[in-house]
């Protein structure tokens, strides 16, 4: 299991290359998010508590190893100002069978979504704004 929290941009292919490789393994299951391009956003700044956010994320993934008895997990998400295209977040699952795999990644996702603790703002030419918690990212959620 690996947790990172950087700033730096990370390689998709590097990190998914070399990610689920090991006896039992069956499925490996990747997303990556990318600052949405909708016409009008120049750009995404995160900010996060340095520490605090690390062993939120690090907690998280390590209930995700035993809940659905992964091989292994990958949850990389970057902080400080992002353009459009770039990547945001990145998580990956390893696990002997797909269901698993699959319900780890999303339950992942959703947490990041939802509850870890970073907050973003969206920059625009107009000016800018906090984005907002969604309740259909709180719905998610509630779904684990």
């Amino acid at each position: 299991m690996r947790v990172a929290v950087q700033s730096a941009p990370f390689d998709f292919a590097a990190e998914a290359a070399g990610f689920g490789q090991g006896p039992g393994v069956g499925a490996v299951v990747t997303f990556t998010g990318v600052v949405r391009d909708d016409g009008g956003m120049a750009a995404m700044e995160i900010e996060h508590y340095p520490g605090m956010t690390e062993k939120a994320l690090k907690a998280i993934a390590a209930e995700a190893m035993v809940r659905w008895s992964l091989s292994d997990a990958l949850v990389i998400h970057r902080h400080g100002r992002m353009e459009p295209g770039e990547h945001i977040m990145m998580v990956a699952t390893a696990a002997a069978h797909r269901q698993a795999a699959f319900e780890a990644a999303e339950f992942l996702m959703d947490y990041l979504k939802s509850r870890a603790p970073f907050w973003k703002k969206e920059f625009r030419a107009d000016g800018s704004d906090w984005v907002a918690a969604k309740d259909t990212d709180e719905e998610a959620l509630g779904r684990w």
